[in-house]
């Protein structure tokens, strides 16, 4: 039978066959090819007894992440907000490249807009052709084009911890009665209640994840050490990228530069080619034979 797993607990995995659970423990072989099992991974199991079973084999991966460890992802949904704790910009376009970069399709969704509105920096957001959705927990705003997003796809939500991630999921499904934290007036951050990375079905053939806070995401992740590949995984960038004087253009302060002439003429957010100008310098900082560990999961 194949399933998809749903969580991970001390060596053994819940693999969701169509909507029954059955614990699994893996197969040898998995451990002898090096097989790690991930959340979001498609499983071939033999069933065992009613409730357990063994895993077999792991499915080929769309993609996967090892920090926070999930595979299959078709959309990362980014929790941002205006309102405290406030979300800083460039954690929102660190993984909306990171996104990109895998092959999955990345939505902002600002929560909070109740208390405070960020129409400036939707506005960004949505002129750089991403979806964007403003929302509230507390009032239930956006909270149906949410679930209409979520339809038929594994979603992962992710943002700093406090913005609301684990509100915003019961608000769609109140029977997951997610743990929720207060926001810390004195640090201006919320406490991490979410520790690990879990699969839960919602109507209509939704699997959402509910991820710990940014912190989960390495800094260092592979995907985004390639510099040279890093500008494309902005998508408004990509139209002004062949218009450089030099093939090997690096976007930052070159004389020439077709990127730059569009910020120039006001095309493209100057905050967003920040953002991408900070990635760039991290990523040619980067020592591959210095961080051999964290390679990402096959």
């Amino acid at each position: 039978m194949t399933g998809v797993i749903i969580r991970s607990i001390s060596g053994f995995y819940d693999v969701d066959i169509q909507g029954q659970l059955l614990r699994c423990r893996g197969r040898g072989k998995l451990r002898h090819q090096k097989q790690k099992p991930l959340v979001g991974d498609l499983a071939e199991v033999t069933r065992i007894s009613e409730t357990e079973g063994a895993l077999d084999a792991i499915l080929p991966r769309r993609n996967a992440l090892e920090r926070p460890a999930v595979a299959n992802m078709d959309q990362i949904l980014i929790v941002a907000s205006g309102a405290v704790p406030v979300t800083d910009p460039f954690l929102i376009d660190r993984i909306t490249a990171l996104a990109n970069a895998i092959g999955c399709q990345p939505v902002i969704l600002f929560n909070k807009w109740d208390l405070v509105p960020v129409p400036e920096m939707a506005k960004i957001y949505q002129d750089a052709g991403f979806t964007v959705i403003p929302c509230s927990a507390r009032t239930g705003q956006g909270v149906e084009e949410i679930r209409s997003c979520l339809r038929g796809r594994i979603s992962v939500f992710t943002g700093n911890s406090g913005v609301g991630k684990s509100s915003l999921l019961n608000a769609l499904e109140g029977s997951l009665a997610l743990a929720t934290g207060e926001v810390s007036t004195k640090l201006g951050r919320g406490k991490h209640t979410t520790r690990t990375v879990e699969l839960f079905r919602l109507p209509e053939d939704a699997l959402v994840a509910d991820t710990p806070g940014f912190a989960a995401f390495d800094p260092q992740t592979p995907e985004l050490m390639d510099a040279q590949a890093l500008a494309g995984y902005f998508p408004e960038f990509r139209p002004y990228l062949s218009g450089c004087a030099f093939v090997d253009c690096a976007h930052i302060k070159e004389k020439g530069c077709g990127l730059l002439t569009a910020i120039e003429q006001g095309k493209v957010s100057r905050s967003r080619h920040e953002s991408y100008v900070r990635l760039y310098q991290q990523a040619k900082e980067f020592r591959p034979w210095e961080n051999h560990g964290k390679s990402g999961p096959s």
